[in-house]
């Protein structure tokens, strides 16, 4: 596999309770992977790792790309809209990895961010204040910004989020475009049937990996119900790394024989089963 971003054993906890344990895998370049599981799995946590924003307990996050052509969104409860800026000064912000606090914003630099505006469909928008904007039209203003980043590598955290439908079909035109245009996009998500339309990959998480490979296997009701119960029965009290891996390697080979296939189990470092990530 030609891996983007790869994941050693990567365990992550916060205030010694696990929010990521013993995460094994790869994000092969080019891919369009949807992280999905349960609320408090730790999706949005891998994200963070991923780009350094919260420290590893054990494991590492190996990028094959250089930092500045990563892009993130993260999620919009996380971003201060009251900043007095223009739209086309928050979409001008995707130069920033490139210019430096001090590089200059010539003529086509900004002929280049209203072309993005009109991308996204806000042609018209660049004097509006930011704070003026809808949801929706601040979520098109942000995707604006990450084309003109150019990233290799675009993570995005629960980008439809309350957002009006059309919205969302327009957002994931943006995202199919990036798919076509071999770029690695990974896109935390809740609506599980909007995963099976438009994600080829999957990764679904309960704080373990349960299931990573081709959507249409990793979402079956099998892997959905093993990411409910495993997510039920986390003790937020219990120390990291408490399982053995013995006891774990038991519980997988028995769900193993229960369900007649195999799929990639928490704490296991053995090869993963067809179609995960290798």
């Amino acid at each position: 596999m030609n891996a983007a971003i790869s994941l050693e054993n990567l365990t992550v906890s916060y205030r010694r309770h696990p929010a990521l344990h013993h995460v094994n895998g790869a994000f092969e370049r080019g891919s369009l992977t949807a992280i999905v599981g349960p609320n408090g799995a730790g999706k949005s946590t891998l994200l963070k790792s991923m780009l350094g924003l919260v420290r590893c307990n054990d494991g590492r996050v190996i990028t094959h790309v250089q930092a500045h052509r990563i892009a993130y969104l993260a999620q919009q409860a996380e971003i201060d809209r009251s900043f007095p800026i223009s739209v086309l000064d928050c979409v001008l912000l995707g130069y920033w990895q490139a210019k430096g606090n001090w590089g200059g914003i010539d003529a086509a630099m900004s002929a280049r961010a209203n072309q993005a505006l009109a991308a996204v469909g806000l042609d018209g928008f660049a004097g509006r204040p930011l704070s003026s904007l809808s949801v929706g039209q601040f979520q098109r203003v942000l995707f604006a910004r990450i084309l003109l980043q150019d990233a290799e590598v675009i993570l995005l955290d629960e980008p439809f989020n309350a957002i009006d439908s059309r919205t969302t079909g327009d957002l994931l035109r943006i995202i199919s475009a990036w798919h076509a245009e071999r770029r690695t996009v990974i896109a935390v998500l809740h609506d599980h049937d909007q995963v099976r339309r438009a994600f080829p990959q999957t990764l679904l998480l309960a704080r373990n990996v349960v299931a990573w490979g081709d959507t249409d296997e990793v979402m079956c009701e099998a892997n959905l119900q093993r990411a409910r119960a495993m997510a039920e029965a986390v003790d937020e009290h219990a120390d990291v790394c408490e399982v053995s891996e013995a006891e774990v390697l038991a519980l997988s080979h028995e769900h193993e024989h229960a369900h007649g296939h195999a799929h990639v189990h928490p704490h296991t470092h053995a090869a993963p089963a067809k179609g995960a990530a290798q």
